[in-house]
C-alpha cells in the first residue's frame, strides 16, 4: 500500500510521548508498504535532529513553524471558532506540499496521528482515511479547565468546547479511529459519531528498556518525563512539597529525583528542597534510574497511556501511581504496580515497596510479565496492520487480506 503518514511533531528520534507513538506505527509499516510522512519540526535544530527519520519510510516531508509563528497563530484564533491548538500546528507550506505528494501519488491510506494536523488530510483523495486520536485532546483541556485558576480556566474551557467540536467533525470524516485505550474509546463514544474504533494500546521497547538486576538497600525515588509539560510540573510539586517530606519523616535518607527535559522555573526551584534534586535533560535516562527503589507517577491530571510508568515496568522498577495516572495502562493495582491517591496513602506505598525486598520482587516480576504481554509494540502493530488490510479491502476487494 501507499501510505501518508500525518503527525504534529517529527517523531524522530522518539524521545517523548508524542513520538513514541507516531514513530513505532511508522516503522512497522514501512516493513511492508510505502510510507510517506508528513510532520513539523519546531527549529532548524530539530530539523536537523530529525535526518535519521528517512531510514524507516519512503519519503519525508517536514517544514519548520517556529514557535513564535505557533503562538501568533494560536492566539489569533482564540476568539474564533477554530481551536487554538488547530492554528498552533497550521503550516501554509506544509499543506501546499502535502497536497502536491498527493497530485502526483495515489494513496490507499492517509493515517493521521493526532486531531490537530488532521486539516493537511481533509483535501487528499484517498481510499482509506483513518485517524489516530492517541487521547481525545478535548477531554485534556477541560481537565486543565479544573486545575487552573482564572483566566486560564476560560481559556482551557473555551479550547476543550471548540476542539471537542472539531473532533466531532474529523470523526464524521473518518473511515476509522484509533485510540490508546479503553477508556479513551469509551470517551470518543460521547462524540455521537457512528464510525468504527479500534483501540491501539501503546507499547513499550523491552529490548531498550532491559530489566535491571534489583539494587541493594536503596532509597531513592525518581519521576521521569518531559519538565515544560503541566501534568509532569504539577505531579512532581505536588509529590516533593506533599508526599516526599512524610516519607523523609520516616525515612531520612530517601532521595527524590526528577529526571527530565526543559525543568521550569518552579520544578528548578524543588532542586532547594532537602533531598531534591532535577537532573535537567539526559542524554538517557536508564543510568541515571537504574539505582532506582521505585519510580513515582503522582499526577493529577493523565489522558491515555504514561511511557514513564510503561518503561518503568519494563525495567523493573516497581512503580506507585495515583489511580488517573494508572488508568491507561493494563495493568491491576496491588498486583502489576502500587496506586494511592492522598498523601498519606501515597507516602506509605512507596515506604512499603523501599523497605520490602520481597514485595520489590513480586511488583518486577508481574509488571515484566504484564508489559510483554499487553505493551508490546508488535502485537498492537499486528492490531494496525490487520486494520489497515480490512479498511482498504473494502475499497479495493482485490488487495490481499
Amino acid at each position: 500500500m501507499k501510505i501518508l503518514f500525518i503527525c504534529h511533531r517529527v517523531p524522530f528520534p522518539a524521545n517523548r510521548g508524542g513520538k513514541i507513538r507516531p514513530f513505532n506505527m511508522i516503522r512497522h509499516l514501512n516493513r511492508n508498504h510505502h510510507v510517506t510522512v508528513a510532520s513539523l519540526a519546531g527549529s532548524e535544530d530539530e530539523l536537523r535532529q530529525s535526518a535519521g527519520l528517512s531510514d524507516h519510510c519512503a519519503e519525508v516531508i517536514v517544514e519548520v513553524l517556529p514557535r513564535r509563528v505557533r503562538y501568533a497563530q494560536a492566539a489569533a484564533a482564540l476568539l474564533s471558532r477554530r481551536p487554538s491548538s488547530v492554528a498552533y500546528f497550521h503550516s501554509r507550506r506544509l499543506h501546499q506540499r502535502v497536497q502536491r505528494a498527493a497530485e502526483t501519488t495515489r494513496f490507499d491510506v492517509v493515517m493521521v496521528h493526532c486531531a490537530f494536523v488532521a486539516p493537511y488530510a481533509l483535501g487528499v483523495d484517498a481510499g482509506v482515511r483513518i485517524l489516530d486520536y492517541g487521547d481525545l485532546d478535548s477531554a485534556k483541556w477541560f481537565d486543565y479547565s479544573r486545575h487552573r485558576g482564572w483566566p486560564m480556566s476560560w481559556g482551557y474551557a473555551l479550547e476543550a468546547r471548540k476542539l471537542r467540536a472539531f473532533e466531532r467533525m474529523l470523526a464524521g470524516r473518518a473511515q476509522h479511529c484509533t485510540l490508546t485505550t479503553d477508556g479513551e474509546a469509551l470517551e470518543f463514544q460521547t462524540l455521537g459519531v457512528p464510525v468504527p474504533v479500534t483501540v491501539i494500546p501503546n507499547g513499550v521497547d523491552t529490548g531498550y528498556f532491559e530489566r535491571r538486576a534489583l539494587p541493594r538497600d536503596s532509597s531513592l525515588i525518581v519521576f521521569v518525563g518531559r519538565m515544560d509539560y503541566f501534568p509532569n510540573i504539577q505531579g512532581v510539586d505536588y509529590f516533593a512539597r506533599e508526599i516526599f517530606p512524610l516519607i523523609r519523616r520516616r525515612l531520612p535518607s530517601a532521595e527524590f529525583r526528577i529526571v527530565g527535559s526543559n525543568p521550569s522555573r518552579g520544578t528548578q526551584a524543588l532542586a532547594r528542597l532537602p533531598g531534591v534534586s532535577v537532573t535537567g535533560h539526559v542524554p538517557d535516562v536508564r543510568p541515571v534510574v537504574e539505582n532506582a527503589a521505585v519510580s513515582v507517577a503522582p499526577l493529577r491530571i493523565a489522558r491515555g497511556t504514561q511511557n514513564k510508568v510503561l518503561e518503568s515496568m519494563a525495567m523493573g522498577i516497581p512503580v506507585v501511581a495515583t489511580r488517573e495516572a494508572a488508568r491507561g495502562i493494563s495493568a491491576v493495582p496491588g498486583e502489576h504496580l502500587l496506586v494511592a491517591d492522598d498523601p498519606a496513602s501515597f507516602a506509605d506505598r512507596v515506604l512499603e515497596v523501599i523497605q520490602s525486598p520481597p514485595l520489590q520482587r513480586r511488583l518486577v516480576d508481574a509488571a515484566r510479565e504484564r508489559v510483554e504481554h499487553a505493551h508490546a509494540w508488535p502485537r498492537s502493530m499486528n492490531k494496525l496492520e490487520a486494520l489497515l488490510h480490512e479498511s482498504v479491502s473494502r475499497v479495493q476487494p482485490s488487495l490481499p487480506r
